[in-house]
């Protein structure tokens, strides 16, 4: 009996959080100098592939609407770039199911990036070391999401090493105003103010919270509705912005949290990987 060919591949776009993100400075490439820690959820966008002459895209889901399909799209250009940077003469057709709101500070596009690399590399059957130099061109956070690993990130925050935070299996709770906010937008706004190294994320912090929040004002909102929730543990914002976090003594009372959450507000009940 002849042994079924795989067709369809399928990779998790797992979404980021920054446990504590410390923006330090300028690089000398004119980047922002950033000591984070990166953690990652169970869940997040989809992504499938089948062999295919040219690479195309197509996307679905809640937020598909928000995205353009064509070369821009980071899931193309990773795509494309993995192409040329291995030297692979094939397409692939991908789908990338967008679950995850857009500009929210999760990661979205990078891991969907990261998801890209991961898939077209067992699909095109080549060495991953190709997505390796493909993942920093495409942005700062694409390495990490490429790990998808709980890790400490320095540099633009893309050198990154693994760290034990002690989180993972905890029970999360994302929340998203539904208000997109461009990451160059919250940087601009940064004060310029080295508030210190980031030696513990409990005790450390989100630089960007504030400029965030002067642009997003309900993000204040957010985060004190997350702190009230019991058995709440830890909130803060993630990245630039606009989805806030918090982690929960229990996944009963996360459900409850979740359960409580405003409709108009965008949520995610999911655990730590």
């Amino acid at each position: 009996m002849k042994k079924a060919v795989l067709t369809r591949w399928s990779e998790i776009a797992p979404a980021k959080l920054n446990l504590a993100l410390h923006v330090r400075g300028k690089l000398p490439d004119g980047r922002h100098a950033l000591e984070t820690i990166f953690a990652f959820c169970t869940d997040g966008d989809r992504l499938w592939g089948e062999p295919a002459d040219e690479l195309s895209l197509t996307i679905t889901g809640p937020f598909a609407a928000m995205l353009d399909d064509g070369g821009l799209n980071l899931v193309h250009r990773a795509a494309a770039g993995l192409a040329a940077e291995a030297r692979v003469g094939r397409g692939a057709a991908l789908t990338l199911d967008k679950r995850l709101p857009v500009a929210s500070g999760i990661g979205g596009g990078s891991a969907d990036a990261a998801a890209a690399l991961r898939l077209l590399t067992s699909m095109w059957g080549i060495d991953p070391a190709f997505a390796s130099v493909v993942a920093p061109q495409l942005g700062s956070d694409v390495p990490a999401c490429l790990l998808s690993m709980t890790c400490r990130g320095e540099g633009a925050g893309d050198e990154l090493a693994l760290v034990d935070a002690g989180i993972s299996g905890a029970a999360v709770l994302l929340v998203n105003p539904r208000v997109p906010l461009a990451t160059g937008d919250v940087f601009a706004a940064w004060k310029g103010n080295d508030g210190g190294p980031l030696i513990d994320w409990r005790t450390g912090r989100n630089d960007l919270e504030k400029p965030a929040h002067k642009q997003v004002p309900v993000i204040g909102r957010v985060l004190d509705w997350l702190k009230r929730q019991p058995g709440a543990e830890f909130a803060r914002m993630s990245g630039s912005g606009a989805t806030c976090f918090a982690l929960f003594a229990t996944e009963d009372a996360r459900e409850a949290a979740a359960s409580a959450c405003p409709a108009e507000w965008w949520h995610l009940a999911t655990t730590l990987r």
